[in-house]
């Protein structure tokens, strides 16, 4: 059987699939054909259909779950591993003006967005960019502010940017839950048995990761491009975890709460 797969070519994603997509364990006959792109393309191409299994955003697994079901293992949630919004300016923001300046947000379809409007509802003037040019959207001062995400989390104090709100930890302390980033979902057309024995394989895959820590595999280095092993290292220490072996009752219940200020948040 061969199946189209969908993950970001973050160094999370690679070190998850690494062992499944090139070979290093056994498939069981199922051939998977990766296709890396960044989350809010993979996130319009599920409204599509176009993938059997992909990396999704979970505001936009919510919007296609007619389609896709979501798998207990691949995912990405956790504390500690919200957005942050940042500003180039050393001076804090009350949060009437946070919501009536202009925020760079790393698309449409992502938690990130979600988690931005559960803070600040109000806000209106949000351009959407890919994820890796928000930095130096706000850098040159294109906006006012910017969220950001993966990697940029490590890196953009280099950059004279300074955090203004850590949109995660305003999550949890409102929420009381982990915060549900993103997750795995396969066509639900290709029956319960194969979603099974993908999950299995995807399980499989991370436990193969884990057990070859902390070395980076050359997967993981050759799509990381400029980044080091020691902020590679920190991304994949992030966001991936015991959720990413098994989503658990915690990791459902977080993702139930996030639909409802999915629900509440976005539909009205």
């Amino acid at each position: 059987m061969h199946l189209s797969i969908g993950f970001s070519p973050c160094p999370n994603d690679t070190f998850i699939f690494d062992a499944l997509v090139n070979g290093k364990i056994d498939t069981g006959g199922i051939q998977l054909t990766p296709v890396l792109e960044d989350v809010e393309t993979l996130n319009r191409w599920a409204l599509e259909g176009r993938l059997d299994i992909t990396k999704l955003s979970f505001p936009a697994y919510f919007e296609t779950a007619g389609t896709y079901e979501l798998l207990n293992a691949g995912s990405a949630l956790g504390k500690g591993v919200g957005p942050l919004l940042v500003s180039n300016r050393d001076q804090p923001f009350a949060t009437p003006e946070v919501e009536n300046v202009s925020v760079a947000l790393p698309g449409i379809h992502t938690t990130a967005h979600l988690l931005f409007s559960f803070a600040f509802p109000r806000a209106g003037k949000k351009q959407f960019k890919v994820f890796h040019e928000i930095e130096d959207t706000v850098v040159k001062g294109d906006t006012d502010l910017g969220v950001i995400i993966h990697e940029n989390r490590f890196t953009y104090r280099e950059k004279g940017l300074h955090k203004v709100m850590d949109l995660g930890q305003y999550w949890e302390e409102k929420m009381q839950v982990p915060i549900p980033l993103g997750g795995i979902a396969i066509k639900k057309s290709l029956g319960g048995n194969v979603s099974k024995k993908v999950n299995g394989l995807i399980h499989a895959s991370l436990e193969f990761a884990f057990n070859h820590y902390p070395a980076v595999a050359d997967y993981v280095k050759e799509n990381a491009q400029a980044m080091s092993e020691e902020v590679m290292r920190q991304h994949i220490e992030l966001y991936v975890n015991n959720y990413s072996l098994d989503l658990g009752e915690d990791g459902r219940k977080a993702i139930a709460v996030l639909k409802q200020v999915f629900d509440a948040t976005v539909k009205h």
